[in-house]
């Protein structure tokens, strides 16, 4: 089996409870969490660090999560997860054309954002194989 890579997720949330939680989580699976509690500083953490992930809230104080992914997704074409208590299908939807590769529901289960992070990390290590017929029709 093939050794999975550690990620660097940026993690955003405006609740400094749960940015910690949320945090302390990705990191004790290996992972690199790069906390931030706001959209602009999230936008900073993404200009001076490489981010593989965006793992982020849909409701934050200086903009919404949803612009947010659109502006990371359009600079550094990068996934994210979009973690909100707005689940209708309408709200998942609209996750979804911001840019969001999965909405999950707040309160959020651990167990089910590491599965998700394991599956989009198994997902970029596909698309970067030489020969993926994917990759290569992205190119």
């Amino acid at each position: 089996m093939a050794e999975r890579r550690s990620l660097r997720i940026l993690v955003v949330e405006d609740d400094a409870d749960s940015l910690s939680a949320l945090s302390r989580l990705i990191r004790m699976t290996g992972h690199v969490a790069l906390p931030a509690g706001t959209a602009a500083d999230a936008l900073n953490l993404a200009r001076s660090q490489q981010c593989d992930l965006v793992v982020s809230d849909v409701g934050l104080p200086d903009r919404s999560g949803l612009e947010l992914m659109r502006e990371l997704r359009s600079l550094y074409e990068i996934p994210g997860i979009a973690v909100s208590g707005y689940t209708d299908a309408a709200d998942v939807d609209e996750c979804e054309r911001a840019g969001f590769a999965r909405h999950l529901k707040k309160p959020v289960d651990f167990q089910e954002l590491l599965d998700t992070v394991e599956e989009l990390c198994r997902v970029q290590g596909d698309e970067a194989q030489p020969g993926n017929s994917d990759a290569a029709s992205n190119s």
